[in-house]
């Protein structure tokens, strides 16, 4: 590598840097402010589980510093959840260098969307999935079989699931981008829809536990989600086919 290489190399570097300090500022600023509230988030994020618990049962932690632990962690990712914005907004400002002039425009879209597809994500998996998981796995329970979930177990599984849901609910922001660079299009899309139904399966055999409804339950979403992408394709297509008829016109945006 020469110096010419080395120099823009390096700039990149510098340039990932700093916005991941950015972000990094931006979670510990959200992190304080979910740690305040942290027992109040935790009692939020059991009450699935309560609901579908014996009217007597309660949750156990086996270790001393394990609630302690746990309120770090719910701070830490109350942070994550509540500096999200910022977080898109860093991504997109490092790679809008790389971006025609017109595709720099799509920031706000980018960074709006993408903060509410991954909180609705999140959202449906704690209002839709849980109560149904909780429901199947608390089944179980007889007069020989009592179930006492520890706060960590739960804790993990829960998070587990709402990330996964926040992360598969990004699909039509990324088909858009996609389709925009010319990598995809709505009629590939449209042709492999029988190898995306299959991958949906098998996406959520991977992200959730090992039951039918949890799992139908994320591949439902994923195909429900494909099919809009399709169409955020089809609309990614027209404004790309629109634009180059008006450079063909001599017509600048």
């Amino acid at each position: 590598m020469n110096d010419s290489e080395k120099q823009p190399f390096m700039s990149h570097l510098e340039e990932l840097r700093q916005r991941l300090i950015y972000c990094a500022i931006a979670i510990g600023i959200g992190f304080v402010i979910a740690y305040v509230f942290s027992e109040d988030l935790f009692r939020i994020l059991l009450m699935p589980l309560k609901e579908q618990l014996p009217e007597e049962g309660k949750l156990i932690f086996t270790n001393l510093p394990e609630p302690f632990l746990i309120y770090l962690k719910i701070g830490l990712i109350g942070g994550i959840l509540i500096s999200s914005p910022i977080i898109f907004y860093q991504l997109w400002m490092f790679v809008a260098p790389g971006l025609y002039q017109h595709e720099k425009k799509y920031v706000i879209p980018f960074v709006s969307f993408s903060s509410l597809l991954f909180v609705g994500g999140g959202l449906f998996g704690y209002f839709i999935v849980f109560p149904f998981g909780f429901r199947f796995f608390l089944s179980f329970a007889n007069d020989s079989i009592q179930a006492l979930p520890s706060i960590q177990q739960y804790f993990s599984f829960s998070m587990r699931l709402i990330f996964a849901f926040g992360l598969v609910f990004e699909l039509p922001v990324i088909i858009f981008f996609l389709s925009r660079m010319g990598l995809v299009t709505s009629d590939f899309l449209k042709k492999n829809r029988k190898y995306a139904i299959l991958l949906a399966f098998i996406v959520g055999a991977i992200l959730t536990p090992p039951d039918v409804i949890t799992q139908a339950m994320m591949a439902g979403p994923l195909i429900v989600l494909y099919e809009i992408g399709i169409f955020v394709a089809r609309i990614a297509e027209k404004k790309a086919a629109k634009k180059d008829e008006m450079a063909e016109d001599g017509i600048s945006e």
